[in-house]
């Protein structure tokens, strides 16, 4: 009961970051590998999608709902992550990513310098591109971002937030909007590799979704009612958490 209780409160507590700018894994992943430590690493992969999924699909819909969304480019883009998704799940079994691990906290690095330096970015929502345009940069990012989903994963929804920004003109609030649209589709499609492996249980992931909408929905509030400045706040400080975190499995362990 107690290991119930704590994956559920890990949980709320993901859905609420996660919601804002993406993030939710840097505490639900942990959390089931030191209340499972002896559990395979792929079934607690999948539980963790199993429960996060539904969080990210409320923020979806709460945004959709109180945002204006570009849907043209971002339906074509949900797609193209989903199919990167896959194709990253099938090349990590053939690739050892242990490159990329190495690499991530300096891209990550990167990532955060350029976004304190430049002091007005993803303040002001200011749409590059139209119609098709905006539709095939939308697409470019979600295969590209849904392929390092499937192939690695940490970061991804920091990373499609960060690439709407930079690329596409969004604020801060708008780009993570969208940015719940494409990850829903990327953890779909992993949920679903997963459970076609018998990868979840079902029973611990249907607890944690509904504690993971909960901390969603007050997270999706709070993105909201405090804007695109909040949401910038959020990104700087999951993206430093990120970047301890995966420098720490990099260069330490």
């Amino acid at each position: 009961m107690l290991e119930l209780l704590t994956v559920a409160l890990a949980s709320l507590m993901a859905g609420f970051v996660d919601a804002i700018v993406g993030g939710g894994g840097l505490i639900l992943v942990p959390a089931l590998f030191s209340v499972f430590p002896g559990a395979a690493p792929a079934t607690l992969f999948g539980t963790n999608k199993g429960g996060a999924i539904w969080g990210t699909a409320w923020a979806s819909l709460q945004y959709a709902r109180r945002v204006t969304l570009p849907w043209h480019a971002l339906l074509p883009a949900a797609g193209a992550a989903l199919g990167g998704s896959f194709v990253g799940a099938w090349a990590v079994t053939l690739v050892d990513p242990s490159g990329l691990r190495k690499a991530l906290p300096l891209i990550l690095l990167a990532v955060l310098i350029y976004t304190l330096l430049k002091k007005d970015l993803g303040r002001e929502h200011q749409p590059r591109y139209r119609g098709g345009r905006e539709a095939l940069v939308a697409s470019a990012i979600g295969l590209t971002i849904g392929f390092y989903d499937g192939f690695f994963g940490p970061g991804t929804g920091s990373f499609f937030v960060f690439l709407f920004v930079r690329l596409l003109g969004f604020d801060f609030l708008h780009a993570s909007a969208s940015a719940k649209l494409l990850n829903t589709a990327t953890n779909a499609s992993a949920l679903l590799l997963f459970a076609l492996k018998g990868h979840v249980w079902w029973h611990i992931a249907a607890v944690m979704a509904v504690t993971n909408v909960l901390g969603s929905l007050l997270g999706t509030r709070l993105a909201l009612k405090h804007g695109a400045g909040f949401v910038r706040g959020m990104f700087v400080l999951v993206v430093s958490a990120l970047i301890l975190k995966t420098g720490w499995d990099a260069f330490m362990r």
